[in-house]
């Protein structure tokens, strides 16, 4: 759990430094040939997957020594992909106590329990499959970057408001900091939260204005979508099939255990090692559950030293996330993350 500051400094120059030099190779790019942008794009998109591995670290405090440093690197590379990043890490902070422990988080798509699921219509059955079909990945990872900031922030401001005319209404002797003491946020549960996500939409907001006016507004909004749909598509598949795989440890909150999620809750995903360095290493994923605070430059010694004891930890393989993709319910009976294909089929062989 040693951290480093001068390795932990490396590692933000040689991925913001190439991230930078590469907004202005694609602007450069596009005044010779369209056709020199795609493999711009190509290194924009795991540049962007990189700061996105390395925020994360900075949100489990384990990037640099010190917790306002990480904090600070934490915000800027949150800007890279619009991401509030200390409102990101701390609902993070919760999949990481409850690893495992399926009744109480409910992995990356909020999935349902088979039981629940039986409750539903057949229309929102089918409605809950589309949903989350591999292929919403793509819309849904945009939406998530570039959308959800901007729109809880809103809808926590249209709710303020209300909560305050209500205030005022029942005692217009209220004062202004009264309403605010009174008032609980939907959206986040620390003032620390609000101006994390407050701070990040002004700087990305002001960015784009800022990008559009330098590069062009169809070439910037154009490029970024694509960058940010792409990066944050791939992180979402990362980090579905280190917790979606046959077998997961899915337990319910009575009998779970934390360290067994953490090794039978979370896969080693063996990927090409260009990937592994662009994701930060994050594919030694039960060694990270079983101590978050290991930065990311130690978690494949860390691996490999102790291999010898991570012998029930799944190994995935990119061949294999196809399959994962499927595993959408939780079986609350059994213990099991199972397919709707699986579900219907034992629905039918209990009708007999």
């Amino acid at each position: 759990m040693k951290r480093d500051n001068v390795r932990a400094a490396f590692q933000i120059l040689n991925t913001l430094g190439p991230y930078i030099f590469l907004w202005f190779l694609a602007a450069e790019a596009t005044k010779f040939s369209i056709f020199l942008l795609p493999p711009v794009v190509l290194l924009l998109v795991l540049f962007s997957l990189r700061c996105f591995s390395l925020m994360h670290d900075c949100g489990h405090y384990s990037l640099f020594e010190s917790k306002k440093v990480n904090r600070v690197v934490g915000f800027i590379l949150g800007l890279v992909n619009a991401i509030p990043q200390y409102w990101w890490s701390r609902d993070h902070a919760f999949h990481h106590k409850t690893n495992g422990d399926w009744e109480r988080y409910r992995s990356i798509g909020d999935f349902l329990s088979t039981i629940e699921f039986a409750q539903l219509s057949p229309f929102d059955q089918k409605l809950y499959g589309i949903l989350r079909h591999p292929w919403m990945i793509f819309p849904g990872g945009f939406f998530y970057l570039a959308f959800k900031p901007r729109l809880i922030l809103i809808d926590e401001t249209f709710r303020f408001i209300a909560h305050a005319v209500s205030c005022w209404r029942k005692n217009s002797a209220m004062t202004r900091s009264e309403i605010i003491r009174t008032y609980k946020p939907q959206n986040w549960t620390t003032a620390g939260e609000f101006w994390d996500v407050l701070l990040n939409n002004v700087c990305v907001i002001s960015s784009w204005i800022l990008l559009c006016r330098w590069l062009g507004t169809g070439f910037f909004l154009g490029t970024y979508s694509v960058v940010l749909m792409l990066s944050a598509a791939i992180f979402i598949c990362v980090f579905f099939v280190q917790h979606n795989f046959e077998g997961a440890y899915a337990h319910k909150t009575e009998g779970w255990d934390y360290l067994q999620g953490a090794i039978e809750g979370s896969s080693y995903l063996d990927i090409p090692e260009i990937l592994k360095w662009f994701t930060a290493d994050i594919s030694y994923h039960s060694i990270h559950h079983l101590s978050e605070k290991i930065p990311n430059y130690n978690l494949r010694a860390c691996h490999q030293r102790n291999h010898h004891l991570l012998t029930q930890t799944k190994t995935i393989r990119i061949r294999d996330m196809l399959a994962c993709s499927k595993l959408i319910l939780w079986d609350s009976e059994d213990d099991r993350l199972v397919s709707i294909q699986t579900f219907y089929r034992q629905q039918s062989r209990s009708s007999f």
